[in-house]
């Protein structure tokens, strides 16, 4: 029976190989599931101005899952440009050490990178590795009630608001599409990406700014479609 079962699955694979097309040049890819960004923050300390001055250890940022929509364009059989898109991404803030919710953000982190298949014109799976440009777009940024209350007791501020720098920086990646059918495949990727931006809270009292260093990896498991 164990061997019967491994003989099967060999013919599956067999056949999954055998009706898989290569990838070829001036071939389009769409790929689209979901894709979590997943950061690996590195926060200065938030220095509030008081008598002597109050030094809290930094900010977190938790993850976020949305929808992806990647289109490829392949330029040659081995070499190809991809745009990493997805809807706006969402992510809660929380003050280190104290565990206060700071706020949320939303971004959108838009990234173009030049692919190498390895497995170019051949068929069956299709690993690839990247590298590329970043940027993100911060937007929406909105102060916690926690944190408007923690500096209304330190600091005396009777209002608050959040901003965050756009980022612009390198991307790097990996990937590979296992093969279906003809057309469809399963896509499974990883990116590294560098979102480096500069924090700033304003309040009535004064201007408190520390640099948060996002750098998420960013994992996508969906379906790409080969036209």
């Amino acid at each position: 029976m164990r061997k019967v079962t491994k003989l099967a699955l060999a013919a599956v694979v067999a056949g999954m190989a055998v009706n898989a097309a290569a990838y070829e040049q001036g071939d389009w890819i769409l790929r689209a599931g979901a894709v979590t960004v997943a950061p690996d923050e590195d926060s200065d300390n938030i220095v509030l101005p008081t008598a002597p001055p109050t030094v809290l250890p930094g900010v977190s940022v938790d993850n976020d899952t949305q929808l992806s929509i990647i289109p490829v364009y392949m330029l040659t059989d081995n070499w190809a440009v991809e745009v990493l898109a997805a809807t706006p991404f969402e992510h809660d803030i929380t003050v280190n050490g104290v565990g206060i919710p700071a706020g949320s953000i939303k971004h959108l982190p838009p990234t173009v990178s030049m692919q190498w298949y390895p497995r170019g014109g051949q068929q069956g799976w299709q690993p690839y590795v990247g590298a590329g440009v970043n940027y993100t777009f911060i937007y929406d940024e909105k102060v916690d009630p926690a944190l408007a209350g923690a500096l209304n007791g330190l600091i005396g501020a009777t209002e608050a608001d959040l901003s965050l720098d756009d980022s612009f920086g390198l991307a790097a990646q990996a990937g590979v599409d296992i093969p279906l059918s003809e057309n469809w495949a399963i896509n499974v990727a990883v990116w590294y990406i560098d979102i480096d931006t500069t924090a700033k809270i304003r309040t009535d009292v004064g201007t408190v700014a520390f640099d948060v260093d996002i750098d998420p990896w960013v994992y996508n498991v969906g379906i790409a479609y080969r036209f």
